[in-house]
């Protein structure tokens, strides 16, 4: 009885050779863009004490108390897959030193886990791209982090997406907010839905990020954060719009944009799009000043950001152009040419650091090669029998282009010379 075949987990997908490079382009943009900025790469567990995001993210939001992948290991240990990367990345720069006197532009990337409803753009192993800096709390900073990301956008050819901006002050005059804020919803408790009652005491800051359009009005009249900030973080904010507006960065308020998790702090910020239904965030980020402290480091000044790898892709494959596909395939016809073919596979490699070149492996006929070495969309089959082992040559088929089918044959020696006149994308 043959056995069931075993599936994925839902909401966990493979990423197939035909979309990795597509990824790996996506990927390669970023990581360029990010260093022409001074930003270096950090790498940190998928694996996290749960204690680190319940004192980060705060034990009162979804992804605490709904989302995170949680479970006891053989120690005893309460462990959690990581749903968010800036948690991680604070606890590693206060374990390894990096915030002593010390200001750092980091970034990162990988999987995050997140139980939800599986659905186009949200997924439960998602990838992201974040970026975290540390020991710079002027606004100048938080326009580098958002002038960055419309770099990257105009570099993908990224259009219809749009900024959004907000400022959730500092603690204090967030309490006092708050404060108002529930007041306000207390008086109108019977036009809130079930979720909203839950958080009116818990966190009724997200009741104004609402998805339900029967809130529309009752948020809309809602008391407005701005209108409670503190001198200087009102003072941040419009230093922070008059650097966009300099650098002609359109941008709209969003006096309803508050963030899903509770160490945010004075400026927080979309780029979101309405290209992908209702997951319409690409990226976000803000500051995030009190959470070093928060996780028992020295108070330092923070901000960062994160992508959306998946969502993001999904606007722009169209606009990438990625070409992993061999340059040649060597076709080997018989025993002698077998053995030479390895050899000279790496003698071309030596001598030609890009040439990407694909070895027919594992024998086959004449005409199966050449199938191999169409499908596989390299440029040109070189060909290796048993008189061009002899001669020492090699025959050289046209498979793409104007010259397709033309067929050149030359010595081996000439073969270096020969390809970098010949071979695109090298």
């Amino acid at each position: 009885m043959a056995q069931q075949i075993i599936q994925a987990i839902r909401g966990m997908n493979d990423i197939l050779p035909e979309d990795t490079v597509y990824w790996q382009k996506l990927e390669s943009i970023i990581r360029d863009l990010l260093g022409r900025y001074g930003y270096q790469e950090i790498r940190f567990p998928v694996v996290e004490k749960t204690e680190l995001f319940k004192r980060s993210i705060g034990e009162v939001t979804d992804i605490v108390e709904k989302e995170m992948y949680t479970f006891a290991d053989r120690n005893g240990d309460n462990l959690t897959l990581r749903p968010e990367g800036t948690a991680p990345c604070v606890r590693a720069a206060i374990q390894n030193g990096l915030l002593h006197n010390q200001v750092q532009r980091l970034w990162y990337t990988g999987p995050m886990f997140r139980h939800e409803r599986p659905q186009k753009g949200r997924y439960r192993q998602f990838h992201q791209v974040g970026v975290e800096t540390f020991g710079m709390a002027s606004p100048d900073l938080d326009a580098e982090l958002i002038l960055m990301t419309a770099r990257l956008w105009q570099q993908l050819g990224l259009d219809n997406v749009e900024l959004q901006l907000n400022s959730l002050g500092t603690r204090e005059s967030r309490a006092v907010y708050r404060k108002e804020l529930v007041r306000y919803f207390e008086q109108h408790k019977d036009q809130l839905d079930e979720d909203s009652l839950r958080r009116l005491n818990s966190n009724p800051l997200r009741i104004l990020d609402t998805k339900n359009p029967a809130l529309r009005d009752v948020v809309a009249d809602a008391p407005k954060l701005m209108a409670h900030l503190d001198d200087e973080s009102r003072e941040h904010f419009e230093t922070l719009c008059g650097l966009l507006d300099d650098a002609g960065i359109t941008y709209c308020v969003n006096p309803c944009l508050v963030r899903g998790l509770d160490y945010y702090s004075r400026t927080v910020f979309e780029w979101v799009t309405d290209q992908l239904g209702a997951q319409g965030t690409i990226c976000a980020g803000g500051r995030f000043d009190g959470l070093v402290e928060q996780l028992g480091g020295k108070a330092t000044p923070s901000a960062g950001f994160a992508i959306g790898l998946e969502r993001l892709l999904a606007l722009v494959r169209e606009n990438l152009q990625p070409d992993n596909r061999p340059h040649l395939y060597l076709v080997l016809v018989g025993e002698a040419a077998q053995k030479k073919g390895v050899l000279l596979a790496e003698q071309l490699r030596d001598a030609m650091s890009a040439l990407r070149i694909m070895t027919n492996c594992g024998g086959g006929s004449f005409k199966s090669q050449f199938k191999k070495a169409d499908k596989c969309g390299a440029q040109f089959a070189l060909v290796l029998g048993e008189d061009e082992v002899t001669q020492k040559t090699v025959s050289i088929k046209f498979l793409r282009g104007e010259h397709s089918q033309n067929q050149e044959t030359l010595a081996q020696d000439d073969l270096p010379a020969w390809l970098e006149g010949k071979l695109t994308n090298i």
